[in-house]
Parts: C-alpha cells; sequence; structure tokens
C-alpha cells in the first residue's frame, strides 16, 4: 500500500508565496513520475507542472515563471513553490505518483490540499 500525504495549502493574497509538499510512504520500490495537479470549482483536473525521476520538469503555461516543481528521491517527496499568485490559481491541488511497489506499478494519489488565493 502506497500513500501520498499533502501538506502546505492555506489561503494567501494575491501576489503572495506558498509551498506545497507531497510525502509518499509505504513499500516502494522505485518512483518515476511525480506531478501537481488541481481542480477548480466546476473545472476538470489539470496538470500544474511535473517532474521525472531524473528532474525534467514540465508546466501548464498558465504556471510558467511564477511555480517551480522539486523532488527529494531520498525522501520520496515532490514540492511546489508558486510565487505570485493569482486569484485563478485558486483550486484544490493533488499530487501525483507513478510508484513500482512490490510486483505493482501504478498511479497513485493524495487527498488533495486546499489552496485559496484572495484579499
Amino acid at each position: 500500500q502506497v500513500q501520498l500525504v499533502e501538506s502546505g495549502g492555506g489561503l494567501v493574497q494575491p501576489g503572495g508565496s506558498l509551498g506545497l509538499s507531497c510525502a509518499a510512504s509505504g513499500i516502494i520500490f522505485s518512483i518515476y513520475g511525480m506531478g501537481w495537479y488541481r481542480q477548480a470549482p466546476g473545472k476538470q483536473r489539470e496538470l500544474v507542472a511535473v517532474i521525472t525521476s531524473g528532474g525534467r520538469t514540465n508546466y501548464a503555461d498558465s504556471v510558467k515563471g511564477r511555480f517551480t516543481i522539486s523532488r527529494d528521491n531520498a525522501k520520496n517527496t515532490v514540492y511546489l513553490q508558486m510565487n505570485s499568485l493569482k486569484p485563478e490559481d485558486t483550486a484544490v491541488y493533488y499530487c501525483n505518483a507513478d510508484v513500482l511497489s512490490m510486483a505493482f506499478r501504478g498511479d497513485y494519489w493524495g487527498q488533495g490540499t486546499q489552496v485559496t488565493v484572495s484579499s
């Protein structure tokens, strides 16, 4: 059983910064891609940023230059640093990881953490 636990969400004013983290735990042989997705009310879940085990990154156009994804492979943890936040960044943010556990490789999701950007 693999679990992803997110932390770091909250309320922030426009232009502010917030950091998210997501730690994977359980029987983990290897973690391939890790990423962050978000879902705003009434909208579909969308990709925010992803990072490979080797550190290659990809970002949604809407967050390029403002958000930074990183990971610590030794801690099985992925981070998302969000700067210059806008009201349209308000959403529930979900962590995702492609994990090899025992003889099974699968996609795992965190429970989500709320990010609200408002004055």
